[in-house]
């Protein structure tokens, strides 16, 4: 299972641990994933994902997983939640 934010694609950064003597040595920066369930207003059922914890304050701030995966782009979705994208588009365009 990769360190990668299935919402917002973000990733294992690295960088340098610098001590006080100025001395670099490499490090990771791990992003903050939860595994979370989120509801689908449109679909009526619920997903378990592993987001990070700013992709889950950016879905509750636009209203829900509907309405963050309207304005998501599609290069930075995992591929089962671009699945999930597609079907409540296709809901929502039969509702229509």
């Amino acid at each position: 299972m990769s360190r990668r934010c299935e919402l917002t694609g973000k990733a294992v950064l690295t960088g340098n641990l610098v001590s006080h003597s100025n001395r670099k040595t490499k490090r990771r920066f791990l992003p903050n994933l939860c595994n979370v369930t989120l509801q689908s207003d449109a679909l009526g059922r619920s997903f378990r994902l592993r987001i990070s914890a700013n992709a889950l304050r950016t879905v509750e701030h636009r209203g829900g997983l509907d309405a963050f995966l309207a304005k998501a782009s599609n290069d930075e979705l995992a591929p089962n939640v671009l699945a999930v994208k597609r079907e409540i588009e296709k809901k929502q365009a039969a509702a229509e």
